[in-house]
């Protein structure tokens, strides 16, 4: 008897394993291979060489784009440099990046970048919210921009025990914000674990000086971050679930759930346009490619652009993609005036002229 509820517990340990590696599969789209949509005007962007995880345009056309990011699991192609943060005017006709000083007394040889944000104070005054992941933790810096001589000033560092593996941020003042966790570990072991066992335990953050609460939860792994124009919504992108939540913002900065828009990739950062409400999203078609990273058979890049979401039917076109020949792992796409700049985890980044 002994030995036949030995083989059971073995069998079904087997079969729950099974059924794991398999719903991981799926959530990676471990199968899915994409099929090329080129752009016609594009460039590589000369100096960046080791990731443009996220970008943040400005109104007037500036373009911040975080770059050096060292993520457990993933690849990194300058593992020993510290992060940068680069600019991009994009009025002028052959933009290229500058890499932004940063003022002295900031620890520049932790610096690993990841989500970032922006806010425009009334006084004009431009602040430049980072994720930041110094020796694996998890902080947001507080950046003011100064554009007369491309620096940055470091204000402050901000922690707190709910922001703890921070991926994406969008900031609401000065020195407030929605942040996503994308998991609820820290730990490197626990957080594979968490997304083998497909755990929801990701969330959504508020965070203010006088409060600091979780609005939103039940995410596989909640990641890209963003508000639509008129301020009302925050869109976010469970990466592992491969959809994106469309959130109410209340009085009280709480999040409701307003509807879900399922798509077949794993979605990444989004970015909104401010005159359509365009969401442009970095996509992984195959987050399995990603995560192995071979050399004979790259992580892929994709685009999408999805229109009025809040509509029963919104449209969803597939702008760009590519088989990771040209761009390895798009996490990014923004667009200003014409003008689209597409961002990777750790790879180059695409300048294109639509």
């Amino acid at each position: 008897m002994g030995k036949l509820l030995a083989v059971a517990l073995v069998g079904i340990a087997a079969a729950l394993a099974a059924e794991r590696l398999l719903a991981f599969r799926n959530r990676l789209n471990a199968s899915r291979e994409v099929a090329p949509v080129t752009l016609p005007n594009c460039r590589l962007i000369k100096g960046i060489e080791s990731g443009s995880e996220d970008i943040d345009i400005l109104p007037n056309g500036l373009a911040f784009i975080s770059s050096g990011l060292k993520y457990p699991g993933l690849k990194s192609f300058a593992p020993d440099k510290p992060g940068e943060i680069f600019l991009m005017d994009l009025n002028e006709d052959n933009p290229r990046a500058v890499e932004l000083r940063i003022s002295r007394g900031f620890d520049l040889a932790s610096f690993n970048p990841h989500g970032i944000s922006t806010y425009v104070d009334r006084d004009d005054t431009v602040y430049l919210f980072v994720v930041n992941h110094p020796h694996q933790k998890s902080t947001v810096e507080l950046f003011k921009f100064v554009e007369d001589d491309n620096s940055l000033v470091h204000l402050k560092t901000i922690r707190h025990d709910l922001l703890t593996s921070v991926n994406d941020i969008v900031a609401m003042g000065p020195d407030s914000f929605y942040a996503t966790n994308d998991h609820y570990f820290s730990d490197f072991i626990l957080m594979f674990l968490e997304m083998f066992l497909g755990l929801t335990w990701s969330n959504v953050v508020y965070y203010s000086p006088k409060e600091v609460k979780e609005v939103a939860a039940g995410f596989y792994s909640a990641n890209g971050l963003n508000i639509s124009p008129d301020r009302k919504y925050i869109y976010v992108a469970d990466i592992f679930d491969h959809n994106v939540h469309v959130m109410e913002k209340q009085a009280n900065w709480n999040l409701t759930h307003v509807k879900t828009l399922q798509l077949d990739t794993l979605v990444d950062n989004l970015s909104i346009d401010p005159h359509t409400g365009d969401i442009w999203i970095g996509c992984h078609p195959n987050g399995m490619k990603l995560f192995y990273n071979d050399p004979e058979n790259l992580p892929a890049s994709e685009v999408l652009r999805i229109q009025n979401i809040l509509s029963e039917e919104p449209a969803v076109t597939r702008v760009y993609a590519d088989n990771g020949s040209v761009l390895q792992g798009s996490s990014v796409a923004s667009v200003y005036e014409g003008k689209l700049l597409i961002g990777t985890v750790f790879h180059r980044a695409l300048y294109c002229e639509l």
